[in-house]
């Protein structure tokens, strides 16, 4: 939003702006207490959980950079810096960010929804879309979790066409 001649199109996938005025959703605040009751968390059972159609090899290759716990501390700290309250940090932007995709974005619009996503799925990006001035109807993924980029063929020729 600081620089939108920069841009011409927008991709969103399985995401949200937490801007602190709205609750997080049921799945996220699952997520965060997961996360933080699970220091050593197995990264590739949960993108085998998340992602049912990876290989073993293609899960192991999302877990190679986290040999230990001493190695997620980020992915053990995100959940907990996600606003939760208006004066959170960070929310204010969000709410920037919101006012931005309302009333100034003039650019094309792809949102590709995982409809099996518990944390950010159709309930969340469908709030979303109503934020994000002439999003097209979303394409939803039947079959696609959180990590939507890895049903990401049709997403990208979809995109392509678009954008």
């Amino acid at each position: 939003m600081a620089a939108p001649a920069r841009y011409a199109s927008l991709l969103v996938m399985n995401t949200t702006l937490a801007t602190g005025d709205q609750p997080l959703g049921d799945g996220f605040l699952a997520w965060r207490a997961f996360s933080n009751k699970n220091p050593d968390m197995n990264i590739a059972g949960l993108m085998r959980r998340a992602c049912p159609h990876l290989s073993d090899a293609e899960a192991a290759a999302y877990a190679a950079p986290y040999p230990d716990a001493t190695y997620k501390a980020g992915v053990r700290r995100f959940p907990n810096l996600v606003p939760d309250r208006p004066n959170a940090p960070g929310a204010a932007l969000s709410r920037e960010a919101r006012d931005f995709w309302q009333t100034r974005w003039t650019g094309k619009s792809l949102m590709a929804v995982g409809m099996k996503d518990p944390v950010l799925g159709p309930p969340v990006m469908r709030s979303l879309h109503g934020l994000i001035r002439n999003c097209p109807p979303p394409m939803e993924i039947a079959e696609g979790g959180h990590f939507l980029q890895e049903w990401g063929a049709d997403i990208a020729h979809a995109a392509v066409r678009a954008l």
